[in-house]
C-alpha cells in the first residue's frame, strides 16, 4: 500500500532530477524514497516513450530494465495496427503490459500473461485505469497457458532476449521461450501469430527457421530500427515485406527484394538519397531503384542518385553540389569555404574520425559529405545539402 506522503512526494517531485532526489536519503522516513524515485523516473521516461500514459493520473511504473525494454507508444501503436480485429486475442510474454493495451483495442477479449507478480499487479491496475477492462491479467507461463488454450483470433510473444547471465541474445532459438518450439502449436490454436524479434536478427533466415510467415516487418522510429514483427498463419499468401519509419511504410514482396540494385553511371546526379533505416535492414535495394528510378552508386554503397528530384523517397534527400576524388587537389577545391561537416561513409575505406582528421573539418553545419565507393570511379565524396 503506497502511503499519501509517498503519494505526494512523487506529485511534489515529479520534474526533478531522480539523481538529486536520491541525496535525500532517510530525511523522509515517512516516504517510501526507492517506490518514489522508481515512478518519478518512469513518468518522466514516458513524456517520450508513452506520451498518452504519462497524462494519466496514477499510472504505474515498473522497475528500470523493464521500462527500457517496454515498447514505445510509437511501436505499439503499429502493432495495433497490423494486429487488426476480432473476439479474442492473448498476449503470452506480456512484461509491463504497454503492447497488450494497444492492440487491445481492436479486440472484444483479451488475455496477458506475465510470470512475474509485481508486474502483473502492475499491469492490472493501470489496465483499469485507462479503461482497458476486456483484458483478464493471469499470473503464470505462458507456455503452460498456451498449452490449455483452445483457440484465439490473435496470439502474440515476445520472447526474452537475454540468457540465464543476463547477456544479451539474438537467435530465435536461443529466445526464452524458444519459438521455434512453440510455433506449429500456436499456429494451430490461432488465426494469426506475431512474434516480436530483435531487429538485430538477419529477417530472412528467422523466416527460414519459424516457417508459416506471411508477413515481415522491419520497424523504426526516427530512423532507428527497433523491432522485427513476423507475422505468421496457415493461409497461403506471398510474403510480404514492410519497411517502417514513424508512420512511412515502403511495402514489397520479399521474394523482389532480393537482387541488386540498378548500377550505371551514365548520368551526371543532381540528387543523392539515403534509404531509411529500416530499408537498409530489409536489404531490398533492387525494388527500391526500380520503384524510384534511381540509380545506385555501386553494389554495396547503398546510396542512390538521380538527375531529378524524387521527392516520395523513403529516406534523406540531398542536393549535390560538388563531387571530388580523394587526390589532394581536387578535395581543396571542392571543400574551399567548408569548415563544418556531418560526414557519412558507405563502403569506404576510412571511418568517420579518420576522414574528418583527413579532412580537417569539425562536425556539424549545413553541408553533407557522403563518402563511398562509385562504380568504376573509384573512392569519391559526394558534397551535399539536405532536403527538407
Amino acid at each position: 500500500m503506497v502511503t499519501q506522503a509517498t503519494q505526494d512526494f512523487i506529485r511534489l517531485h515529479c520534474n526533478e532530477d531522480v539523481r538529486q532526489l536520491a541525496l535525500l536519503g532517510g530525511k523522509q522516513p515517512e516516504v517510501d524514497l526507492k517506490y518514489a524515485l522508481e515512478q518519478i523516473a518512469g513518468r518522466q521516461k514516458a513524456r517520450t516513450k508513452l506520451p498518452s500514459w504519462a497524462i494519466v493520473d496514477d499510472i504505474i511504473y515498473p522497475p528500470h530494465l523493464s521500462m527500457e525494454q517496454c515498447s514505445s507508444e510509437t511501436t505499439a501503436l503499429y502493432k495495433a495496427r497490423i494486429a487488426g480485429s476480432g473476439d479474442f486475442m492473448v498476449d503470452l510474454t506480456a512484461g509491463f503490459g504497454v503492447d497488450a493495451a494497444f492492440i487491445s483495442k481492436g479486440f472484444k477479449r483479451v488475455v496477458t500473461v506475465e510470470q512475474l507478480e509485481q508486474l502483473c499487479v502492475i499491469s492490472s491496475a493501470n489496465f483499469r485505469r485507462l479503461g482497458l477492462n476486456h483484458i483478464e491479467v493471469v499470473c503464470g507461463n505462458g507456455v503452460e497457458y498456451l498449452h490449455t488454450l483452445e483457440h484465439a483470433d490473435l496470439l502474440f510473444i515476445d520472447p526474452a532476449r537475454r540468457d540465464e547471465h543476463g547477456a544479451r541474445t539474438f537467435g530465435v532459438a536461443d529466445c526464452t521461450p524458444n519459438v521455434l518450439e512453440l510455433i506449429d502449436e500456436m499456429i494451430a490454436k490461432s488465426d494469426r501469430v506475431m512474434v516480436k524479434l530483435s531487429p538485430m536478427l538477419d529477417w530472412r533466415k528467422a523466416v527460414a527457421d519459424i516457417g508459416w510467415v506471411r508477413e515481415v516487418h522491419i520497424v523504426s522510429v526516427d530512423n532507428e530500427c527497433k523491432e522485427l514483427l513476423l507475422v505468421a498463419s496457415m493461409k497461403e499468401q506471398p510474403l510480404r515485406l514492410y519497411c517502417v519509419n514513424n508512420g512511412d511504410v515502403f511495402e514489397c514482396d520479399a521474394v523482389e527484394s532480393a537482387g541488386s540494385a540498378i548500377i550505371s553511371m551514365d548520368i551526371t546526379p543532381s540528387w543523392l538519397y539515403e534509404p531509411n533505416a529500416s530499408i537498409m535492414k530489409a536489404g531490398c535495394f533492387r525494388v527500391l531503384s526500380e520503384r524510384f528510378h534511381l540509380t545506385a552508386l555501386d553494389r554495396n554503397s547503398h546510396l542512390f542518385v538521380s538527375d531529378e528530384e524524387v521527392t516520395d523517397f523513403p529516406g534523406r534527400r540531398f542536393v549535390i553540389d560538388k563531387v571530388t576524388s580523394m587526390n589532394k587537389r581536387e578535395l581543396k577545391v571542392a571543400l574551399s569555404g567548408i569548415q563544418k561537416a556531418n560526414i557519412t561513409v558507405r563502403n569506404f575505406p576510412m571511418t568517420v574520425a579518420e576522414l574528418r582528421k583527413r579532412l580537417k573539418l569539425q562536425d556539424g553545419g549545413d553541408t553533407y559529405i557522403f563518402a563511398t565507393t562509385v562504380a568504376g570511379k573509384g573512392h569519391q565524396l559526394f558534397v551535399c545539402r539536405k532536403k527538407s
